[in-house]
């Protein structure tokens, strides 16, 4: 990808920058939780695993941060990019626009746009995976259990995408365009500027377009961004913000389902890596909106009240093709086709109020956040008709197959799923060097639905207390230790023999490790070692519930499964013109007996990237580089004679190379090489 960037600076900003700049007391300040004009690879601030807004090394639990630098230095342009490049955290990319996100051997359910939770289905994908990063600030990963801040979900990780903000009281912008393999074209632009005298009212806009083909036969992908936002200063001391932003995909030739591993006599296959299963009318178009606004009030005691309201609207309209069985080995014949339309509609809506501030107990000085969300999920989804069908020749498949005489539009099923929560966390000086966080998250949960084949469903969760604790001491100026509990819930629709629902399935986070921070905190690093445990798994009995029409199989909650492993992370500056960002995982993950679980994730993974500005009579330049590398994954399975295999895939890494040169301090261009 090459891509040049022009940024547009006012005369009176351009004029003093010589001036300016030098006088910023970076050392002094800090970073912020903004990563943007920073030109670090790590941030100052997040509070995505607590309400409270804290230090990496603060926070009792694992912390990555792509930030704004990193995202430009590496030409990541969706949350896919980001993700795969994030210590501890796999995509596991099973076909061309569907994936899932895992870390430490459990799947990521719950994406967070500015802190708030908005949990999706994987398998009813609306375009999630490929999200745009163009509208956003920074990527922030906490690893474990997060419930606190998430609710409901899985022991894994929580990942949140922090917007940009209007906060430029001068104007300014840029403008960029880029091209690369396989026909992408890109373009996107970015405007900041106050509307009046007083600069108390100020506006952003970005927008951006995007198209490529693939290496993967009749494949292709088109995506538009648009973002408007402004903040009003009220008062001094209050702070109105709103905007809308708009993501729309229209991916053509997708593929649903993968590509067979044995023809039918049970031999393996080997197919090119351009092979697909889709038809050249394949498409499964998603479009985003979303509207906010936040209304934040800073008290001169310094507490801090902000209420704020989020409302999603998600459509995926998509026309696919599933190819399936096993191919003979000669004449390629013998696959299956299943045309499949599905058109599914979510909306979600989100009211939060929160307080934050000090308090004095005992002589020292404290920290508390206390707040109320409500969530409500409604889920909707129709299907078209397109028929089975035998497919031609696999061995010489290229897409060329008619596109069936879609029925109409027909029920298929829904759901709604409301949460209602009360939540606080304190931050406790016990003593100059040593800190407790202690919180708790109290939530009723609520889900409905049914299918056009099944019978419907209501259950709910009351008074699902889900607790955090973290000690946090620091050694000295740059190390400390810390150790946290911390964990989360996820409600199952499975009932006992007597006809009630089983508890919600427990994920239990236990850490300790070292963090330290060097280089007036603009260096980060981490060693931890984890344990997380699920509990209450239901199991089948065997048994079915009386009086149920179809017969429902009975359950009983048992030991889940256990991951334990370890982690390095290391994000920042190592000089004013290194920066660098490195992790390592390992993990195990297994049942209740011992048996790995989840081995399609891969156990040990690591992440690196690593960039140098060049000075004197190279100055302008910036070169870097990275890889990322995985170890083996694997799965048993049944071939087409029913003897079972392991089918593997080996350890491998993927290695990215940059460089960037600035003709001006308006005008550069980079390449990227993947």
């Amino acid at each position: 990808l090459v891509v040049l960037a022009l940024p547009m600076l006012s005369n009176a900003q351009d004029a003093s920058r010589e001036a300016v700049l030098p006088a910023v007391a970076v050392s002094g300040q800090g970073l912020g939780e903004a990563t943007e004009g920073t030109g670090s690879y790590t941030t100052g601030k997040s509070r995505t695993a607590t309400p409270l807004s804290l230090s990496l090394r603060e926070t009792p639990q694992s912390v990555s941060v792509v930030t704004q630098q990193r995202i430009e230095d590496q030409g990541l342009s969706s949350i896919t990019d980001a993700l795969n490049n994030v210590t501890g955290v796999s995509v596991h990319q099973y076909e061309t626009s569907r994936a899932q996100f895992t870390a430490r051997g459990f799947d990521i359910n719950a994406l967070m746009i500015d802190g708030i939770p908005t949990t999706w289905d994987q398998s009813w994908s609306s375009g999630e995976i490929m999200t745009s990063l163009a509208i956003y600030d920074r990527v922030e990963v906490v690893r474990g259990a997060t419930g606190l801040t998430t609710g409901a979900g899985d022991p894994s990780a929580a990942v949140n995408l922090v917007r940009k903000r209007a906060t430029s009281k001068e104007f300014t912008g840029m403008a960029e365009a880029g091209i690369g393999s396989w026909n992408e074209r890109r373009a996107m632009f970015d405007i900041a500027a106050p509307l009046n005298e007083a600069k108390t009212f100020r506006v952003r806009v970005v927008g951006e377009h995007a198209s490529s083909d693939s290496w993967v036969d009749n494949l292709s992908n088109k995506r538009q961004t648009l973002f408007a936002t402004f903040e009003a200063d009220l008062t001094p001391n209050t702070v109105l913000s709103a905007g809308i932003s708009h993501q729309e995909n229209d991916p053509k030739g997708s593929m649903w389902g993968g590509l067979p591993v044995w023809y039918s006599d049970g031999t393996r296959t080997d197919w090119r890596r351009s092979k697909t299963t889709s038809a050249d009318w394949v498409r499964w178009n998603s479009v985003y909106e979303n509207y906010f606004a936040a209304l934040e009030h800073q008290f001169d005691s310094g507490w801090k009240v902000k209420a704020s309201y989020n409302f999603g609207d998600r459509t995926a309209d998509s026309y696919l093709l599933y190819v399936y069985n096993a191919p003979d080995r000669a004449t390629g014949l013998g696959m299956a086709t299943w045309p499949g339309s599905y058109l599914v509609h979510t909306q979600q809506e989100d009211v939060g109020l929160q307080a934050n501030g000090p308090f004095t107990l005992l002589g020292r000085t404290h920290e508390l956040a206390v707040g109320y969300t409500h969530s409500r999920q409604d889920f909707t989804s129709d299907s078209r008709s397109g028929g089975f069908g035998a497919a031609p020749n696999f061995n010489t498949w290229d897409g060329t197959y008619p596109e069936p005489a879609w029925g109409a539009l027909t029920y298929y099923g829904q759901s709604t799923t409301k949460q209602n929560a009360f939540f606080g966390t304190a931050r406790f000086s016990l003593a100059d060097p040593l800190k407790l966080i202690v919180g708790a998250r109290l939530t009723h949960y609520e889900q409905s639905g049914d299918t056009a084949s099944g019978s419907p469903y209501s259950m709910k969760v009351s008074h699902q207390v889900t607790p955090y604790a973290g000690v946090v001491y620091d050694i000295n100026d740059t190390f400390s230790a810390y150790t946290s509990y911390t964990d989360i819930f996820q409600p199952q629709q499975k009932r006992d023999l007597s006809g009630k629902y089983l508890d919600p399935i427990i994920g239990k986070s236990t850490e300790i490790g070292i963090k330290g921070a060097f280089f007036g905190d603009r260096l980060n690093a981490s060693a931890t070692v984890f344990k997380i445990v699920q509990d209450n798994l239901a199991q089948s009995t065997g048994l079915t519930i009386a009086g149920t029409t179809p017969p429902e199989t009975a359950y009983r909650t048992s030991e889940g499964a256990t991951s334990k492993g370890c982690e390095f992370d290391v994000s920042g500056e190592l000089t004013p013109h290194w920066s660098v960002s490195a992790g390592y995982t390992q993990f195990r993950a297994s049942d209740a007996n011992g048996t790995d679980v989840n081995t399609i994730y891969p156990r040990k993974l690591l992440r690196l990237f690593t960039s140098y500005r060049l000075h004197g009579d190279l100055a302008g330049l910036t070169l870097g580089g990275g890889v990322n590398w995985q170890d083996k994954t694997y799965t048993d399975a049944a071939n087409p004679l029913g003897n079972i295999e392991r089918i593997e895939q080996d350890a491998y890494a993927l290695v990215n190379l940059m460089a960037r040169y600035e003709f001006s301090k308006q005008l550069s261009a980079q390449l990227n090489i993947n």
